[in-house]
């Protein structure tokens, strides 16, 4: 595997400039850590990791909160189980959100947005961090691309990327096509930089 050098960082990402210096080497030895080894994965976890933190920008999700964040949270005055699956939201549930407030507590953190309770519950295990107590250390450098490189490797990322497939590395990082275009085209420069 070759190193990402600052100035090809800064080329996927031009955005990331003040930030690039400070991430370079957390995302280099993430990227070593967690197998993501080669151009084709490199280029792809890249390309992704630029989309979902902005170009490095941001470690934390915004919180409006938004309609699609108030869906974090459980409703506690429903009855479960459900008589039918339209009866809840499901999303609390499928990310482990079992107290009330842990949409916020457990909002996407680290480069890849680690979102919910059950996910923090897993990445600390991975890590050796106690994410539960501490949920704002994914933020730091080190722990945000230790935690975007977790993430690739639990969803099976590296196989996509060895396949050149950027529509279901996508959805398995993101549930659906969200950005698309965007993690097309720094995909495509991510290739050209790092050939």
């Amino acid at each position: 595997m070759s190193a990402v050098m600052l100035a090809q960082l800064v080329a996927i990402m031009p955005l990331a400039r003040a930030r690039a210096a400070a991430f370079l080497e957390p995302l280099n030895a993430a990227m070593v850590e967690f197998g993501i080894t080669t151009p084709a994965r490199q280029a792809s976890f890249l390309a992704q990791v630029g989309h979902e933190s902005g170009s490095l920008i941001y470690v934390r999700e915004l919180w409006g909160p938004t309609a699609s964040q108030i869906r974090y949270e459980r409703d506690f005055s429903a009855t479960w189980p459900p008589k039918a699956k339209t009866d809840r939201n499901q999303l609390p549930w499928d990310l482990g959100n079992a107290q009330a407030g842990d949409g916020v507590r457990f909002k996407g953190r680290g480069l890849l947005q680690v979102t919910g309770r059950s996910n923090y519950v897993a990445c600390g295990k991975a890590l050796g961090l106690d994410l539960l107590v501490k949920p704002e250390l994914l933020e730091q450098a080190v722990n945000a691309c230790r935690s975007a490189g977790w993430f690739w490797q639990m969803r099976g990322l590296n196989a996509l990327a060895d396949a050149g497939d950027q529509v279901k590395v996508t959805r398995r990082i993101n549930g659906g096509a969200n950005g698309l275009a965007e993690r097309l085209a720094l995909f495509a420069v991510a290739q050209r930089v790092l050939a």
